[in-house]
């Protein structure tokens, strides 16, 4: 039986727990905090995240620290240690869907459950996919991709960012839709995958406009599709992929922010509120803008919201292809 005196210290304990978390979320951030980027240097991921944790550290006084754990299954070694770490609010992870949404879709053995280690903070940006190819390669159009393809099976290789990241399987639905044969090589992120492309070691892939623009626009690659429902003013002349017939491949590249589970609700409203100010520079957005970023901002729970839509439309997905771990 609970006595009146027990029941009155487990309430001063809750009141003292309370107090404790308010205050640590008060004195928040007092000291650097550490940014997880799950992939190499000089890829999409790498270069925003660096934009945004300059304004990020100004408008929270501390430094903002840049680190890069590349590798696993849709960047999952930096989620890995991501989700290890102490949910206190200085450590957290900045990541496109892979190590959220479509790699645990695709790798059941991930190490992790990303709806039970992580919570959300706040989804930053969102940016088209294109679809490029090797100007060696005879193809203007994603028809004309289609028509090659099945003229040559197995000969044309489509490189990607890592296996399960969302790329790659934007790859394995164009291969359901079109019927063709194709060959998937993935690389360990963004960096090496588009030396790889650029040296005609592969001659397709789907790539984050902030990354393959320039190469786009130095005629080194051909744009074939935006991977969306509407063109890009960057790439007024390039078709998406549902003017090509193909609307299921619909698939922007987005970033977002999530911290280990158990950080205290205050922490992740003061860095949502914080991410919020660090994109409201107009400095901040034509950077962003430069590399086609478009910022798409709102509260944890929209993320969260977002997260789990995707998670269930990938893992239904990787179901009906059949994919499997290689």
């Amino acid at each position: 039986m609970i006595t009146k005196a027990l029941l009155a210290a487990l309430l001063c304990a809750g009141w003292a727990l309370q107090g404790i978390g308010i205050a640590h979320a008060q004195s928040y951030p007092n000291k650097p905090i550490k940014m997880i980027v799950p992939f190499p240097a000089g890829g999409p991921t790498d270069g925003m995240a660096r934009i945004i944790s300059d304004r990020l550290g100004t408008v929270l006084g501390q430094s903002v620290v840049i680190e890069n754990k590349g590798g696993g299954a849709g960047g999952s070694i930096g989620a890995k240690f991501v989700a290890s770490s102490d949910p206190d609010g200085y450590t957290i992870l900045i990541t496109p869907g892979g190590s959220l949404t479509t790699g645990p879709a695709v790798h059941k053995n991930i190490g992790y459950d990303p709806v039970k280690v992580f919570v959300p903070v706040a989804q930053l940006i969102e940016t088209p996919l294109i679809v490029s190819v090797h100007p060696s390669l005879p193809v203007k159009t994603m028809a004309e991709l289609v028509t090659y393809a099945k003229a040559n099976p197995g000969k044309i290789s489509w490189g990607s960012q890592g296996f399960g990241v969302a790329p790659h399987l934007l790859l394995e639905l164009f291969k359901l839709e079109a019927g063709v044969n194709v060959l998937h090589v993935p690389y360990r992120g963004t960096a090496p995958m588009l030396s790889a492309i650029l040296a005609g070691e592969v001659q397709v892939v789907a790539d984050p406009m902030t990354t393959s623009l320039v190469h786009i626009e130095a005629g080194k690659l051909r744009a074939i599709a935006v991977a969306g429902a509407t063109r890009t003013p960057k790439l007024p002349n390039v078709p998406t992929v549902v003017e090509a017939g193909f609307p299921k491949l619909q698939s922007p590249f987005w970033l977002g922010v999530v911290a280990p589970a158990g950080t205290p609700q205050a922490v992740i409203d003061r860095l949502n509120i914080a991410f919020r100010e660090s994109l409201k520079p107009a400095e901040t957005q034509a950077l962003l803008a430069k590399l086609g970023a478009d910022i798409k901002i709102g509260t944890p729970a929209e993320f969260g919201k977002m997260l789990a839509h995707e998670l269930a439309l990938w893992t239904g997905v990787v179901k009906d292809a059949n994919i499997k771990v290689e």
